[in-house]
């Protein structure tokens, strides 16, 4: 049986034959991939950390040679740098050599790494820098599932890190010791500390590690430098004062703050979401029933209609929960760009496939804003349910009347358009349907019961 270190060595072969050719290779996917033992999947984290340190050598001859970093790791394939293509596949890839994320993948031969330095993203990057010290990631990993860390890092200093895949959340994790990432964050910020982009991040990680690391007394400086250089127009600044304020039990201020902010935008649902949690904390359960309730106030429709919608699916056709009355229905919002709607695509196709006879049926509400990448993937896993696509993301119209916050996300609605559930997704999704189905089934047998007797 061909191991998967094999056929990435068979695969960077006929690389090698195609590019001295001048052909360019698509990334494809090895069907026939394998799944690995726990010792193999730590061989193969062994490998790819050495082909990460590698890849690092290579780039910092590139960068000694060229003066600038390459503009995709392919562009490292050469004798100068590196003549061993098969650095550049994990073996962990069961891709083909493909990166993680679509934005990643390199146009111009199969290469497992997401490279983080292309050109459109350097102005960014470099922010990142900053404030985050030469630690962040230059290249990363995704091929290694695993309870303990989502990514495999190659830094700018090029040392070899595992991190969270949002690792601005825990810097630490780029670094040998926690006082590292702090030194690096407090460098930063005294050259940018108005970085709104990435304040949300960077001043409550500092602030958590000073406190981890017995340095609590330094957080309200943190909170005034952030009060000092943040503008208040900054959509999440209200937000991250916030989880500031809560770190040091400072709860009427944080109270304040969210008051402050319901009073700015009345409709504002992360303010009156954190006023409920607050004085349900605070052990007034009124006024966190009632912040909750403007929170999510389609939570009144539990068990009663919901509202529908009047749109277009994907082949111009009209589309409404009305069209589906006598069926039980979920409204699945997804996008083809979130990686947990692609996890969880084939649990969605085998509620749909077990249930489509028992009177299930599902909309597609996507969030995508690319059609053509839409189409593909519903193609591509044969989903045969229709789909609405507005092409605008968030502000798509579907969720925006529905409050829709997170993918992927189902709201499953009855058989007489009532709302069971908002949480209709996930390992919850199975249980829902075949409940709700089950008891549908007994509703219609009694109802033909009840019209049985009364014809009597």
């Amino acid at each position: 049986m061909k191991s998967i270190v094999t056929i990435g060595i068979v695969w960077s072969l006929l690389i090698t034959a195609a590019i001295a050719q001048g052909q360019v290779i698509p990334a494809i996917r090895l069907e026939e991939a394998i799944v690995p033992t726990p010792e193999q999947q730590e061989k193969n984290l062994e490998v790819c950390t050495q082909n990460l340190i590698k890849l690092g050598k290579s780039i910092e001859v590139y960068l000694e040679v060229n003066g600038d970093y390459p503009e995709w790791l392919s562009d490292l394939y050469h004798p100068r740098y590196l003549p061993d293509p098969d650095v550049l596949i994990c073996p962990s890839d069961r891709m083909g050599g493909r990166a993680g994320f679509a934005r990643n993948i390199d146009p111009k031969m199969p290469v497992s790494y997401g490279y983080q330095y292309r050109s459109q993203y350097r102005e960014r990057i470099q922010e990142n820098r900053t404030l985050y010290g030469d630690g962040v990631p230059l290249v990363r990993c995704r091929h290694h599932p695993n309870p303990d860390f989502h990514c495999l890092n190659l830094s700018y200093d090029y040392r070899v890190s595992r991190s969270w895949s949002i690792w601005e959340a825990a810097p630490e994790q780029l670094y040998d010791t926690p006082e590292e990432a702090i030194a690096a964050m407090e460098i930063g910020l005294q050259e940018q500390p108005s970085n709104e982009r990435l304040c949300y991040y960077v001043y409550p990680a500092l602030a958590r590690l000073y406190i981890e690391t017995g340095q609590a007394d330094k957080v309200d400086g943190v909170v005034d430098l952030f009060k000092s250089s943040i503008s208040t127009g900054y959509p999440r600044y209200y937000l991250t004062l916030a989880r500031l304020l809560e770190m040091t039990d400072r709860d009427e201020e944080r109270l304040q703050v969210f008051k402050e902010l319901t009073e700015q935008d009345p409709n504002n649902r992360t303010a009156h979401r954190q006023l409920a949690e607050i004085y349900q904390e605070l052990g007034d359960p009124d006024l966190a029933r009632e912040h909750r309730l403007k929170a999510e106030p389609l939570q009144v429709f539990i068990g009663k209609p919901v509202p529908d919608f009047s749109a277009k699916d994907l082949d111009g056709k009209p589309i409404s929960i009305a069209d589906y009355r006598g069926k039980v229905v979920l409204l699945d919002f997804r996008a083809t760009w979130s990686s947990l709607c692609l996890e969880d695509t084939p649990n969605v196709k085998k509620v749909y496939d077990t249930y489509k006879d028992k009177g299930f049926d599902i909309i597609g509400i996507s969030l995508d804003n690319d059609e053509k990448m839409l189409r593909d993937h519903l193609k591509k896993h044969e989903i045969p349910w229709r789909h609405v696509y507005s092409g605008k993301r968030w502000d798509s119209p579907i969720p925006q009347q529905y409050g829709i916050r997170n993918v992927p996300s189902g709201w499953l609605i009855d058989r007489d358009g009532t709302l069971i559930s908002q949480q209709a997704s996930g390992a919850m999704l199975e249980h829902l349907v075949s409940e709700a189905v089950k008891v549908n089934f007994l509703k219609f047998i009694q109802s033909v019961l009840e019209k049985n007797k009364k014809s009597k």
